[in-house]
């Protein structure tokens, strides 16, 4: 199945320069726990209610006044809307992560697609208990 048939394609976006705060406000309001990160109409970076608890807030940052860019992943893991889901879920256990921003052709960010995502819309029972298998017994989940 093609991750542009199982995506989430309503998107929430952060700038880099918004305030730790307004983001997880933001998380709160759309009900997630993740946000892709842009500038300029390109992706540069993801943000997790876990880059604010442990990146920012337990390294003693005040969310308001500490900026997304100091605590979010630019280490950029992202699937393309033509790829096959069993490749996102690959993606997912190599990286260690549970969503991965989508992008178009012209790597503009069109969606999201989630481990749920993957349990819920594909038929895939194997691929997707690997991946939360691989997820889980990773060190940093630990």
């Amino acid at each position: 199945m093609k991750i542009r048939d199982i995506m989430t394609t309503e998107v929430e976006l952060v700038h880099p320069d918004t305030l730790l705060r307004d983001a997880a406000q933001k998380m709160r309001d759309v009900d997630t726990g993740f946000l892709p990160v842009g500038e300029d109409d390109r992706l540069v970076g993801t943000l997790t209610d876990r880059d604010i608890t442990v990146r920012a807030v337990a390294e003693g940052h005040d969310p308001k006044v500490t900026r997304v860019r100091e605590a979010m992943s630019d280490k950029l893991v992202y699937c393309m809307e033509d790829q096959d889901s069993s490749e996102a879920a690959e993606l997912m256990a190599e990286n260690d992560i549970r969503r991965l921003p989508v992008l178009n052709s012209d790597k503009r960010l069109v969606g999201v697609v989630s481990l749920g995502d993957l349990a819920a819309r594909t038929n895939d029972d194997d691929v997707v208990g690997q991946t939360v298998q691989d997820i889980s017994s990773s060190p940093s989940n630990g």
